[in-house]
């Protein structure tokens, strides 16, 4: 079917909205017009859905979409209706539907009504279906998320290898298959069992210039951390992502306390309390969705305005993904990933016990993930090069690094001097030992090793220590060092670092220059959307959810936040006027439009503008009252989690309260407490540890305790009932 450019463009605004294409998706849609077998590899957020969405209004018959997920069928054909004035454009066929709702959907079908059929693999191999397809005119098959094709697809699904023996079946038609993360391997396969190895193969560009990425470093205050960022993105969505089921619970819960309207989702969940939580997220009932991996792909929310990894994540495709959900729409997006050494070496010990094959693969995903979080590079830079994509600018101006300033310094000698401390001590020591010998720190553990008699003890003592760390780290990505969990992370060295040792060369390394008035929050990223008139875009906004509610579909299914702001820059205030808005069209601007002009026709004749209160972020007061209401509740022996959740705090910052008080000289009983949620053996050695320890250093312990067996908070718990015990 040939059409004109003109013609083409026309179709895009009429039907959705939009004046130009993005990307390859005008290529593409014209490739499978012309009947050509079409493969398609373009990043989350790049427009894959119009690809065949478009064509299939345009094309005589049906188009057929394999999706695998309900939840992601559903949100299309939400999303379809919404942009047609007639419900029958689109239509699924899955399980969640009664034999009568079928019924209505082949009827539509037939009556020539639809354009769009989403089938899951699993329905379309139903004999019924096969059946009813074949007396229908299809005019192309479309395979959604076609990495499932692939067993070495990162979710692969058995069912979606054979929907070519559904298409030969039903009658052939041109296929077009898309996905957003395909290695060769992986889109060599999916062209294969497809038989479409002549496929016109279009890859765009992996990156996504309204993301801003950020790597915070990971410490005991991460939770304070997290809740103060979140709080600063008051009334914008976003995802929290951990790797542990456990901690999505946990950590969901600290949120909650702390005023965050959050909810979780993992895969032990019960499949109803899950779809309730996706559809509060999706309906802005919550802001925040606290998941493991299992959430994204059955989401298409636009407006996703953070995406915050509370642990490194196993590989940079998975990393990749996951921040590809966030500002989908083009606007603000930002990727936050919170990282410490000891995610990864946690991530490594669970390698442990695998094939060998396997734990190499794993290690070097590991590594890749630990140099990218580790590195002074543009962070773009380094995930479009993972993806074989060159990114020559030498400042993105929207990642952590870019936006940081570094100065270069020759570490030829400091690195000469740190490999032979580490040989001097027979590489059975970490990094921090390391550090402390040639800062010249006399700590317990040097002093115990008789370390501070070394020749090299204090050698760079005129050195700052995050320097000395800095180089550490970049030796290790540069291959010289090795750090090996079998050993409970000591460095030694590699060939490459012994070379060195025996004919140094020049090696330098990027250290961050900080500003003195520095402030603690992140730098604002790029964000592409704005509109002109803060205030109406709130009031249309409000509209919006209202409607949404009144509807039951996800605001952004009526309008998507760039063309709110639109309309807050532009005040239209006619159907044709609004017509022109990006992204509203002609049956959008029929079904949803008269609300929204009334309201922006009567904010331009009033004029009156009034501000809604800036929204504040909560703090609580650490004031005297409180501290005696907490000693007052303990001695009431009121559980310790309800005391923090009355007064609005996580459990962390609970005992921190508990600990300023019991360190101050005051004695609490929280034996009540302690009894009831540790058990009495672990007690007793976390107890033991105190009493025989140097210090009572929270990451000491962990680190001597095995943070994989002792909860840092029953640590925290102990350590005070050791201080009342013997201090107070």
């Amino acid at each position: 079917m040939k059409i004109t450019h003109e013609e083409l463009v026309k179709a895009l605004q009429t039907n959705f909205g939009f004046d130009s294409f993005k990307g390859n998706q005008e290529a593409i849609i014209n490739n499978l017009m012309d009947g050509k077998d079409t493969f398609v590899l373009m990043p989350t957020g790049g427009g894959k859905s119009l690809c065949y969405q478009l064509p299939s209004l345009l094309m005589e018959g049906v188009a057929i979409v394999v999706s695998p997920l309900i939840a992601l069928m559903k949100n299309q054909v939400d999303a379809m209706r919404n942009y047609s004035e007639e419900d029958g454009v689109a239509h699924f066929i899955n399980s969640s539907l009664s034999r009568p709702e079928i019924t209505a959907v082949k009827e539509d079908v037939l009556a020539g009504r639809t354009k769009l059929l989403y089938l899951a693999p699993e329905s379309l191999q139903k004999t019924e279906n096969v059946d009813f397809l074949k007396g229908v005119k299809i005019s192309f098959y479309a395979v959604d998320e076609a990495h499932c094709i692939s067993e070495w697809g990162h979710d692969f699904r058995p069912e979606y290898r054979q929907i070519r023996d559904m298409v030969m079946r039903i009658g052939k038609a041109p296929i077009i298959t898309l996905t957003a993360t395909a290695t060769p391997k992986v889109q060599h396969d999916i062209q294969k069992n497809l038989d479409m190895m002549d496929a016109t193969v279009f890859k765009s560009s992996f990156n996504r210039p309204n993301l801003y990425y950020e790597v915070r470093q990971k410490t005991e205050n991460v939770d304070k951390d997290l809740v103060k960022y979140i709080k600063s993105m008051e009334g914008k969505s976003g995802i929290v992502y951990c790797l542990a089921r456990k901690e999505v619970e946990d950590l969901a819960k600290t949120l909650q306390v702390n005023n965050i309207a959050a909810l979780p989702y993992h895969a032990g969940m019960d499949a109803q309390t899950r779809s309730a939580n996706q559809d509060a997220f999706l309906m802005e009932k919550c802001q925040v969705i606290v998941a493991t991996i299992a959430f994204g792909m059955g989401i298409d929310k636009p407006d996703v305005r953070f995406v915050v990894h509370y642990d490194i994540p196993k590989s940079l495709e998975g990393y990749y993904q996951e921040t590809g959900r966030a500002g989908r729409d083009g606007g603000e997006g930002q990727c936050i990933c919170y990282y410490s050494p000891k995610d990864l070496e946690r991530l490594r010990k669970f390698q442990q016990g695998k094939p060998v094959a396997e734990i190499e693969i794993g290690n070097q995903l590991l590594f890749e993930t630990q140099a990218y979080a580790e590195s002074t590079n543009c962070r773009r830079q380094l995930l479009l090069n993972y993806f074989g994509e060159d990114y020559t600018e030498e400042n993105c101006g929207n990642c952590d690094n870019c936006k940081k300033t570094y100065h270069t310094i020759d570490a030829t000698e400091l690195l000469e001097l740190i490999l032979e401390t580490i040989v001097q001590l027979n590489e059975k020591f970490k990094t921090e030992h390391i550090v402390d010998i040639l800062h010249g720190n006399a700590t317990n553990d040097v002093v115990s090793y008789k370390h501070n008699e070394i020749e090299n003890f204090g050698a760079a003592e005129d050195e700052d220590e995050t320097t000395l760390l800095a180089i550490i780290r970049q030796a290790r990505l540069s291959g010289f060092l090795v750090k090996e969990v079998e050993t409970y992370g000591v460095l030694k060295l590699s060939p490459e670092g012994k070379k060195f040792l025996k004919k140094p060369h020049k090696f330098e390394v990027k250290i961050e220059v900080h500003d003195e008035d520095e402030g603690d929050g992140i730098e604002g990223p790029i964000a592409a959307c704005a509109a002109a008139d803060d205030v109406l875009f709130s009031i249309l906004k409000d509209v919006r959810k209202k409607l949404s509610k009144h509807l039951e579909v996800p605001p952004f299914v009526i309008f998507q936040d760039p063309s709110l702001e639109a309309m807050a820059t532009t005040y239209p205030i006619t159907m044709e006027e609004l017509q022109n808005i990006p992204g509203v069209g002609v049956g959008k601007a029929k079904r949803y439009g008269e609300e929204f002009l009334r309201i922006i026709k009567e904010y331009v004749e009033e004029n009156e503008i009034i501000r809604p209160e800036d929204l504040r972020v909560r703090t609580v007061a650490k004031d005297s009252t409180r501290k005696i209401s907490i000693i007052q509740a303990i001695d009431r022996r009121v559980e310790l989690d309800e005391l923090a959740e009355s007064k609005g705090m996580s459990m962390e910052e609970m005992l921190s309260e508990i600990e300023a008080i019991v360190y101050s000289g005051t004695k609490l009983n929280i034996d009540y407490f302690i009894d009831e949620v540790i058990d009495p053996d672990e007690k007793e050695e976390i107890y033991d540890y105190f009493k025989n320890a140097d210090n009572d250093n929270l990451h000491l312990a962990m680190d001597e305790l095995g943070e994989d067996y002792y909860d840092p908070i029953h640590v925290r718990l102990v350590r005070i009932k050791f201080h009342c015990d013997l201090g107070n």
